[in-house]
């Protein structure tokens, strides 16, 4: 129980809500309530600031929460291998993903994966590259798709390469491009999406040596889609991203294609599961399969 009070507590902070925590962990929310009381009272500690517009950690509990974190990461680890060494195929299977491969990729791998390992439980963790590459390194997630190579020491499986592109509106004046030339991107307002740490579109602009007319800045890939059918700006998005989009855009490359490796990335082979293990090679047979990087680089 004293393992269940500390998960408490780390997925209400995560979630920002008891209601969300409750739901996740399958308690009521003045169950979920007691237990971080019950938490604080054993701490001797305040640990969270509850009021109308959610919960927050208060000092003592935000210097605390790493501990809380990693003893929940180690229980999960330590009945992974638990159950491994009694040959089950359960257990639950923490992935890191960013948007587009959550979307695009993660439904067909996992329905392949749970066709012959029903019995398997995922819970995805959508972030960007560092995010990911931090949840890792901490132990937060058994694996997760990012940007190779990594930024920290993982392991890293390359999977396909990804290109991105320029979007324009139907109309635009260079709709009959064949490729964009960059110094046009100085030309038209341009929407950014907003990628936290990792600055993958502005790498571009260094790249061409362009300062772009930046007008609009979005967390969400489909915004900056809208934005740009609407023919309010231009964009630059990976293929990816744009697959089954229902947006009336033109995808425009450059001459040379600005290309992202994909891959999925892990901390210690030896600390895997044997499901965790299954699943990379699931993940390495789907990518070969749909033939992913022909896919996402072609016009």
């Amino acid at each position: 129980m004293g393992n269940q009070k500390y998960l408490a507590f780390v997925k209400t902070v995560e979630l920002g809500s008891l209601t969300k925590a409750a739901n996740l962990l399958g308690y009521t929310q003045s169950g979920i309530s007691h237990m971080i009381q019950a938490l604080e009272e054993d701490m001797g500690l305040r640990l969270l600031h509850r009021d109308r517009s959610g919960v927050r950690t208060t000092a003592e509990g935000e210097l605390l929460l790493p501990y809380f974190t990693d003893i929940c990461n180690k229980e999960r680890q330590l009945e992974n291998m638990r159950r491994d060494l009694l040959h089950m195929d359960t257990g639950l299977l923490r992935i890191g993903a960013f948007h587009s491969v959550s979307v695009q990729w993660m439904p067909y791998i996992i329905k392949e994966f749970l066709e012959d390992f029903p019995r398997i439980e995922f819970e995805i963790m959508y972030g960007d590259y560092a995010q990911i590459e931090e949840w890792i390194w901490e132990g937060r997630v058994d694996l997760g798709f990012l940007r190779v190579p990594s930024r920290r020491k993982l392991k890293t499986i390359y999977l396909a390469e990804d290109e991105l592109v320029v979007i324009l509106p139907p109309g635009h004046p260079l709709k009959e491009v064949d490729a964009f030339p960059p110094k046009a991107l100085e030309e038209y307002p341009f929407a950014l999406v907003d990628e936290g740490e990792d600055y993958e579109v502005e790498a571009v602009f260094d790249h061409f040596g362009v300062s772009p007319r930046l007008r609009f800045t979005a967390r969400d890939d489909h915004t900056i889609a809208a934005m740009v059918a609407n023919g309010l700006c231009i964009s630059i998005l990976p293929r990816l991203v744009l697959e089954k989009m229902p947006y009336d855009i033109l995808k425009k490359p450059f001459r040379k294609p600005v290309l992202r490796r994909l891959g999925i990335g892990y901390k210690d082979e030896k600390r895997l599961s044997r499901a965790a293990e299954r699943f990379l090679d699931y993940v390495e047979d789907w990518v070969k399969k749909k033939d992913v990087s022909q896919k996402v680089c072609c016009p």
